[in-house]
């Protein structure tokens, strides 16, 4: 007899996340540093492009977002703060000079993939999919192209940056160790829950862009800052997390966005490529100008995924508070500008043509 829902949906999601649990153990034995971010991701694309369902709650996302989000706030301490105080216009710069670097990511994807400068620049500064889709459809021009540009881009710096980041730096033996051996007691991590959780909710209420990671960003921060008896998540709650998140990444790739993409694709992987390797080397100068690590740096303005960079920070137990108040900047720099951004482009192209 068929399940009927709502057990039909529960089973559904209880074999999508034990098969995501089962990639990211097989990734956690190969060594991966973020094995069960990177697993769930392989599995659900995998599943996605096998034309099979991923149908998991939303809710499911937002609560690996917040989970992260608080672990990371953790970092934000009296100390830290006050030594982040003299970078602010580096990570200024940094997210200007991001948005610069779009423009020239975006002049060569016009020539590899015979795109509109529309299409291009939308592909080629870092924004969220779903920002981006919306300001496609606002100025008249396909939204598909630019969802998967911006999901290729998000998937290459979790498959690329943590990896190599780890095996460079050297003395990182085993990543997950790393992540698990963090103090932590029942109150304490439950009060981090509380203010990441308050912080999320605050962010949602004022329309902040990305609320369940800035906001419960925000609302851990500030409990670290005010000293509060806040301590980390049990490592289980943390793996938690990074299922959560690798499912929902994975599961945006199917047939049918790679098939409104198909001659899109090689030139976009190209120009995600292109685009991570200039974040990277503006990175290293920056590294060079501040007297800070080059791994900390190239993390810290690595064009968006700000979950993993700051995971992948933790790893290498540098540069956590850093790497999140970069990424931080250059999302409140870019996400709110982004339409007066497009908008420019678009109205230069309206007076000068392609």
């Amino acid at each position: 007899m068929p399940l009927t829902p709502p057990f039909g949906h529960l089973a559904h999601a209880a074999l999508i996340y034990g098969g995501a649990l089962v990639s990211g153990l097989v990734a956690h034995r190969i060594g991966f540093p973020l094995p069960w971010m990177l697993g769930a991701m392989v599995f659900a694309a995998g599943v996605r492009l096998a034309d099979r369902p991923v149908a998991i709650p939303v809710q499911t996302r937002q609560i690996g977002q917040v989970l992260v989000a608080a672990s990371v706030g953790l970092s934000f301490t009296p100390e830290a703060v006050a030594a982040m105080g003299s970078m602010l216009g580096a990570m200024l710069a940094s997210a200007a000079l991001t948005v610069v670097i779009g423009f020239v990511v975006a002049a060569a994807l016009m020539r590899l993939a015979r795109v509109d400068v529309i299409t291009a620049v939308l592909s080629s500064i870092p924004m969220g999919p779903v920002e981006s889709a919306v300001l496609a459809q606002t100025h008249g021009v396909a939204p598909g192209p630019v969802v998967f540009a911006q999901t290729l881009r998000i998937t290459a710096l979790v498959i690329v940056i943590p990896p190599t980041i780890v095996a460079l730096d050297g003395t990182v033996r085993d990543p997950v160790a790393v992540l698990a051996r963090t103090e932590w007691n029942l109150h304490g991590a439950a009060l981090l829950a509380l203010a990441g959780i308050g912080g999320a909710l605050v962010a949602r209420r004022l329309r902040i862009a990305n609320p369940f990671f800035v906001g419960a960003l925000g609302g851990a921060a500030l409990a670290a800052a005010l000293s509060l008896p806040i301590t980390a998540f049990p490592y289980p709650v943390l793996v938690l997390a990074q299922v959560f998140l690798g499912v929902w990444l994975g599961a945006v790739f199917d047939r049918d966005l790679l098939r409104r993409a198909r001659g899109f694709v090689p030139a976009a992987v190209v120009s995600s490529l292109l685009l991570t390797v200039l974040c990277a080397g503006m990175g290293l100068g920056l590294a060079g100008l501040s007297g800070q690590p080059g791994p900390v740096m190239v993390l810290a303005t690595a064009p968006g995924s700000v979950t993993e960079m700051a995971l992948t920070a933790k790893i290498l137990q540098e540069g956590l508070a850093l790497v999140t108040a970069f990424h931080l900047v250059r999302i409140f720099v870019i996400i709110p500008n982004a339409g007066r951004i497009i908008g420019l482009t678009a109205r230069l192209v309206g007076r000068r043509g392609d």
